[in-house]
């Protein structure tokens, strides 16, 4: 049989995929990677096509893998279906690093699951209450790989067994990268130090980084004490990068967006917006000022996450606009770096 697996979003290796490579291999099939939902004209005919999709603005490569292939199977959360592998009959054979020949690192979860139940996220229903997954060990492809983890986890520290993870990873000398960030909110000085005690990494493993959070402006108070509590331990602010929900918050505006971004900045954390929904929404201004009111939370985001925050005023951000250094003013120009 000739298998085609489509990823249709994610810059990193898809673990759902990589498993059903592994599994087709062992029962002697070819399965070819896929990054398009569209059949090319030198494709063959495939005795079984499956997609793969993590973000819900993939639903349009969704449906159009499926009007391609109306008989493939297609999975994961920006899919709509919540069926699992195991629910398909796939069994674990591994993982197929194979089909990412570039990729050196190691990836998988240590557990699944998450204690807490945030409105915007599937993980609780899908998941559960947290388990563990996996050793250290047993997530690691061996040498001669380097030592480099990027871990899934959606909750790493409300494992079960994050202690002994965190131990593994530095008795080990492995340089992890917990790509889907952590809670600061509940960051007790004991998870801090154990922060401060590892080699933490960005996703390329390039530079020191922990991600995690502020989502909510009434989460100002546990997210601050978490920062001052790493940097007690030994992390900086600077190596903490902020994910910043944007558009999900009904009684959202410029000026409560802008007071978590400055207060973010002011204290040297490196915030990264996230748009929930449409990227062209317009906030209410929430003051006086109506210099942005024609400005979408698009424009936020990559003013934002391509660092013209740095150089130039929010109020004078076009996106052809070339970098110029001025004053940083009021709540709506944005703060210095």
């Amino acid at each position: 049989m000739t298998i085609r697996l489509t990823q249709l979003d994610g810059k990193l290796p898809n673990l759902a995929l990589m498993r059903l490579s592994a599994w087709h291999k062992a029962r002697g099939d070819d399965t070819v990677l896929m990054r398009s939902p569209y059949r090319r004209m030198d494709e063959p005919t495939y005795d079984r096509v499956y997609g793969s999709a993590i973000f819900e603005f993939s639903a349009r490569a969704v449906e159009r893998l499926k009007t391609e292939w109306p008989d493939a199977i297609v999975g994961g959360t920006g899919s709509g279906s919540w069926q699992t592998l195991e629910q398909i009959g796939v069994e674990d054979f591994g993982l197929d690093y194979g089909l990412y020949p570039d990729f050196a690192a190691s990836i998988g979860f240590t557990q699944r699951g998450c204690r807490l139940n945030c409105g915007f996220c599937v993980v609780p229903m899908k998941e559960g209450k947290p388990k563990a997954a996996a050793t250290i060990a047993g997530l690691y492809r061996g040498a001669p790989w380097p030592k480099h983890l990027h871990l899934l986890d959606n909750d790493f520290f409300g494992g079960p067994e994050w202690r002994d993870r965190i131990e593994e990873i530095r008795d080990g000398s492995f340089k992890v990268s917990f790509t889907q960030g952590i809670n600061i909110r509940v960051l007790t000085n004991e998870i801090a130090k154990s922060l401060a005690s590892i080699e933490y990494r960005d996703d390329s493993f390039r530079q020191r980084r922990l991600y995690t959070a502020w989502d909510n402006i009434a989460d100002e108070t546990p997210f601050f004490r978490g920062i001052s509590r790493l940097e007690d331990a030994g992390v900086p602010p600077q190596h903490v990068m902020a994910f910043m929900l944007v558009g999900y918050d009904q009684s959202e505006t410029w000026e409560r967006l802008f007071y978590r971004f400055n207060k973010m900045v002011a204290r040297g954390v490196r915030p990264y917006p996230m748009v929930y929904g449409d990227k062209k929404q317009i906030l209410p201004l929430g003051g006086s000022n109506d210099r942005i009111g024609h400005k979408t939370i698009g424009d936020f985001q990559r003013w934002v996450n391509t660092g013209l925050y740095r150089a130039l005023p929010f109020t004078e951000y076009h996106v052809s606009a070339r970098p110029r250094v001025k004053e940083q003013g009021d709540f709506l120009e944005g703060a210095a770096a």
